[in-house]
């Protein structure tokens, strides 16, 4: 189900809300949360629901998982490091466990495929491919269970419920492109008692933010979408082929932003707070501000359980630099399986390495001029994210800079959506982000007529409904 439809904006986010607030009016409060619950596994199954039995299947491994690590956990008042030798080696064992377990149900689903039309290519055996539709939000689904997992035998996390753990890794507002949840930071809310009661101020909020996340999508997002995917498939020459890149790096910012603010949106109208997953990251003034402001809730995974487990920086200069890289290239293997990505990734570690060697030099950019490089190797690398192959990439970055020719022939066509990177490029540079519009958010009719146009506007638009861009990954 699309957040961007009629049937969820019209018929399923309301009467999940009304029947959520009825039932804890009524003091039913764990009925309540059984009603969350299986309201978001509905969600899940609207899509596919042969799909249903995988993340059920899912949810019940690293549930059983995260109760044996408990039970295994140390003694009250002991620390972990001080449980005798052969608990922590079952703690370990068990945790290792978990973790390949979902890395396997990943690497099948996502991995198979991309493995054997590679192996395919060395040995010049054809393997046939197992032509696996990629289940909705697995990667989310599955990293949100790993720092579970991960958590629970740091003893910063203990889940005794199952009813709760199903609604703490499917609530449907993050369920399908994040953000990445800790237990810690969402239990406590759905636990509270003040969060039971309907709040007027929440809900007003929620749908003022809401509203805009859809304008964001349907309207701006998919409009750049018609460009850039005439351009990847078709761009040759300079003009074409800059509009081609620019157009997706402004899809891509307002599809994830606008998912970003839904999600949001929709979590406020239950009194839940999602953390917040998108800070104006082309505002960026370094590679190492972009990760900051991109992705934050994937960004924090790598961070705590990929580039501190692999040492990060306690262990000299070039065990840092590798383990930056290492990490940003599973981060590249996490977005999809392709070698593009991969690549992605490695451009993006290669620039943190950068980064890190150009802070030594002492040396102060201009702030426009460290901008203007960030922005323009970030709209670079998004080639390779949003290329299908080497070819298409390679063609996109030999027409931007100018190898295939610089014609004006096409620029009459191209002039709608000039005019619109024109217009968006100091929205997303200067405007204040939709985080720090909530924040000083103060409902009054003048925000009431303009969240009621932007939603009208919207709804013009539902006839090119289309996916969220995180969908795929």
């Amino acid at each position: 189900m699309l957040f961007n439809s009629y049937v969820f904006i019209f018929a399923f986010w309301p009467i999940t809300v009304v029947v959520y607030f009825l039932l804890n009016r009524f003091r039913f409060v764990f009925a309540a949360k059984c009603w969350l619950a299986l309201s978001s596994l509905f969600f899940y199954s609207w899509w596919n629901v042969n799909y249903l039995p995988l993340m059920l299947g899912s949810i019940a491994f690293n549930y059983l998982v995260g109760r044996l690590l408990q039970t295994a956990g140390p003694d009250a008042g002991k620390r972990p490091e001080d449980q005798p030798p052969k608990r922590i080696r079952l703690r370990k064992s068990l945790l290792i466990f978990g973790i390949t377990g979902n890395l396997l149900l990943l690497a099948y689903y996502k991995y198979a495929d991309f493995f054997l039309t590679n192996v395919s290519e060395l040995t010049g055996h054809d393997f046939p491919l197992l032509g696996l539709i990629l289940p909705l939000g697995i990667s989310f689904f599955t990293f949100t269970q790993i720092a579970y997992l991960v958590d629970a035998y740091r003893s910063k996390a203990r889940e005794y419920n199952v009813v709760s753990y199903v609604l703490f890794v499917t609530f449907y507002p993050h369920l399908i492109a994040g953000p990445i949840l800790h237990h810690s930071e969402m239990m406590p809310q759905f636990d509270r008692l003040r969060g039971k009661i309907w709040n007027w101020r929440n809900a007003s909020k929620g749908i003022y933010i809401f509203c805009i996340g859809l304008f964001k999508k349907v309207v701006i997002a998919d409009t750049f979408a018609e460009y850039a995917n005439d351009g990847f498939a078709s761009a040759v020459h300079f003009v074409d082929s800059w509009v081609a890149s620019l157009s997706y790096t402004f899809q891509l910012y307002y599809d994830f932003s606008g998912y970003t603010d839904m999600a949001i949106g929709a979590a406020l109208l239950f009194n839940i707070k999602l953390p917040q997953n998108f800070n104006s990251p082309y505002k960026a003034h370094s590679i190492q501000d972009f990760w900051r402001r991109w992705h934050m809730t994937l960004s924090r995974f790598l961070r705590d359980y990929i580039y501190i487990p692999l040492g990060g920086n306690r262990h000299g200069e070039f065990k840092m630099l590798r383990n930056l890289v290492i990490t940003f290239l599973l981060g590249g293997l996490w977005h999809g399986a392709g070698w593009t990505f991969l690549f992605w990734g490695f451009l993006h570690g290669f620039g943190q390495v950068i980064h890190r060697f150009w802070g030594k030099t002492g040396i102060k950019m201009p702030h426009w001029l460290a901008w203007f490089i960030t922005f323009m190797f970030i709209n670079v690398t998004w080639v390779f994210f949003r290329a299908k192959n080497w070819g298409e990439s390679i063609r996109i970055l030999k027409g931007m800079t100018g190898l295939s020719g610089i014609t004006f022939s096409g620029v009459t066509t191209l002039a709608p959506v000039i005019l619109l990177i024109v217009i968006f490029l100091p929205i997303v540079v200067f405007a204040s982000n939709s985080s720090e519009r909530m924040e000083s958010f103060r409902p009054t009719w003048r925000t009431a007529l303009f969240i009621a146009v932007l939603f009208i506007v919207s709804l013009l638009y539902f006839n090119r409904i289309s996916e969220f861009l995180y969908f795929n990954f």
